[in-house]
């Protein structure tokens, strides 16, 4: 088995030994991950304030996404990169600049004054603080022994997925009770804390500076215009009608030539800017794949739960920031347990359990009503929250706890974009079903209440004669309006289930499939007796 010869064969004689990491290492590891945070923490942060940026900046309803979307834009292209930059720079000088650069982007966009000041300084934080994420998931998994890793792998889980989970709870708090300038001067104080840790303590490895010389500028440009027009087109393509709009055609075409341009570059440079060579090993390329999934059903959810409480129930930032912390919570509980049980159980079967226990809790939620509050929502945002950290932890040693340390750095690189572009297809596959569900059961709800309905006319006539005992309201237009709002709202809450359908749907499949992965030759923490 190829696995289980590079687990035996590649860690250096350090790894071996159980007891070697030096406090030294594990507080630098720490600010590591405090840094990941943030940068992951800083996109949904702002998704529940958005309202508040535009009425601070007057901007547009058509301008203000772009404070999300040139974030994500700019992300997106830094995570694979950040494979080559810290082979050539060292993982010492890559993050201390990504922090640094997050920190003082993020002072400037407390600072903008206008939006497209405010679009700038996002994008480079964005770019900047994308550095930091790959980075954490290399050093956990190169420096930690396998003995480890049932500590260490819950702890970069939980990070990774409780950050966009709890980000809007945060950011509803932070604006409310301040204002939404604080949503980024609170990177400002821990970014200076996270970049002074990690220039006097990381020392895991030494640069490379030859790699410059053999730079792949071409493989660059080509995949910063794949990678950034093909976020551009999931993200505007739901609202926009596709390729009917002028803009996503474009970036639609730009994307496929960037494709082109930079497999090419990948598989003909002689130091391709993103080493593709990673998928070969068999584990490593089915942890991608699940954690493309995990991506879908992380932002998916973390994108639908709001929406539904604002749109269907009325709630404002901080009411929906109070009804999803549960979720978190959960997160929080289940990922000791996780990591316990990772050293301990076939990492497949824990898969399993956590994808079915997905599905359980997006099935829970195909019955939907208008009516569903705070405890309704409990039970499938806990088994939403454990069942992340229950998939999470296994993709995370599948995907990466077989691979030689020389490959680590790109694979976290890949690893760590196949969820990001999981949640930004699973968003725009996600809006497009609402969009059309909607529209197509606001048509069949609608042929049921027409003139010639015996059970329409005998509605309307009753909510006419209740409007009529309020003075001042014309009662029958009221009650028409009042009529035509009730049908719209079932029209979006029919596609809310459909939506949460097709998702119970995709995570059953997935927990059959888990039975299809070869034993992963080194299980969590089962390399703790070599």
């Amino acid at each position: 088995m190829a696995t289980a010869t590079l687990t035996a064969g590649s860690p250096p004689a350090r790894l071996a030994v159980p007891d070697t990491i030096s406090t030294r290492r594990v507080i630098a590891f720490l600010a590591m991950v405090f840094g990941m945070f943030m940068a992951i923490l800083d996109i949904q942060i702002v998704s529940a304030s958005l309202s508040e940026i535009q009425a601070g900046l007057s901007a547009s309803s058509d301008e203000i996404p772009w404070v999300q979307t040139a974030y994500l834009i700019a992300e997106v292209v830094m995570i694979p990169l950040s494979g080559f930059l810290s082979r050539m720079l060292s993982t010492r000088v890559l993050f201390t600049v990504a922090a640094a650069g997050f920190t003082a982007a993020s002072a400037l966009a407390a600072t903008a004054t206008n939006i497209d000041q405010m679009i700038v300084y996002r994008a480079v934080q964005g770019f900047i603080g994308g550095g930091m994420i790959p980075s954490v998931f290399a050093a956990a998994f190169t420096i930690f022994p396998p003995s480890r890793r049932a500590v260490v792998s819950p702890m970069i889980g939980l990070v990774a997925t409780l950050a966009p989970t709890i980000g809007p709870t945060v950011g509803g708090y932070i604006s409310h009770a301040m204002s939404w300038h604080w949503l980024f001067l609170v990177n400002v104080v821990p970014g200076i804390l996270v970049t002074t840790a990690a220039w006097s303590l990381i020392d895991f490895d030494k640069p490379n500076l030859k790699l410059f010389s053999k730079f792949d500028w071409w493989g660059l440009a080509g995949m910063a215009a794949f990678l950034g027009c093909m976020e551009y087109v999931l993200e505007e393509g739901p609202n926009n009608d596709w390729l009917q709009d002028q803009a996503v055609l474009i970036c639609a075409i730009v994307m496929t030539i960037g494709a082109v341009l930079f497999f090419w570059r990948a598989f003909t440079a002689e130091e391709p800017i993103v080493d593709l060579k990673a998928f070969s090993n068999i584990n490593f390329a089915f942890g991608s794949l699940f954690s493309f999934v995990i991506g879908v059903g992380l932002y998916g959810l973390t994108y639908l739960y709001p929406v539904f409480l604002g749109r269907i129930r009325g709630y404002d930032s901080m009411m929906i920031g109070e009804a999803l912390f549960v979720s978190g919570l959960a997160m929080f509980a289940t990922a000791p347990i996780s990591g316990i049980l990772s050293s301990k159980m076939d990492l497949r079967l824990m898969m399993m359990i956590g994808f079915f226990g997905f599905a359980t809790g997006t099935w829970w939620m195909t019955h939907l009503t208008a009516d569903w509050d705070f405890y309704e929502l409990l039970i499938p945002q806990i088994l939403r929250g454990c069942s992340m950290m229950l998939c999470m932890v296994p993709i995370n040693n599948i995907a990466l706890g077989t691979l030689p340390p020389e490959r680590l750095k790109n694979a976290s690189g890949l690893f760590n974009l196949t969820r990001n572009l999981g949640g930004a297809v699973g968003l725009a596959i996600i809006n497009t079903v609402l969009i059309d569900r909607n529209a197509f059961h606001y048509a069949r709800l609608s042929e049921h209440v027409q003139w010639g309905s015996a059970a329409a006319q005998t509605k309307l006539q009753n909510m006419t004669l209740n409007f009529e005992q309020t003075a001042g309201l014309d009662a029958t237009s009221a009650a028409i309006s009042k009529l035509s709002g009730m049908v719209q709202q079932q029209a979006a809450l029919l596609s809310f289930m459909d939506v949460f359908y097709l998702l119970t749907v995709l995570f059953a499949t997935l927990g059959l499939f888990t039975m299809l992965i070869r034993k992963p030759a080194a299980a969590g923490g089962g390399g703790g007796g070599h």
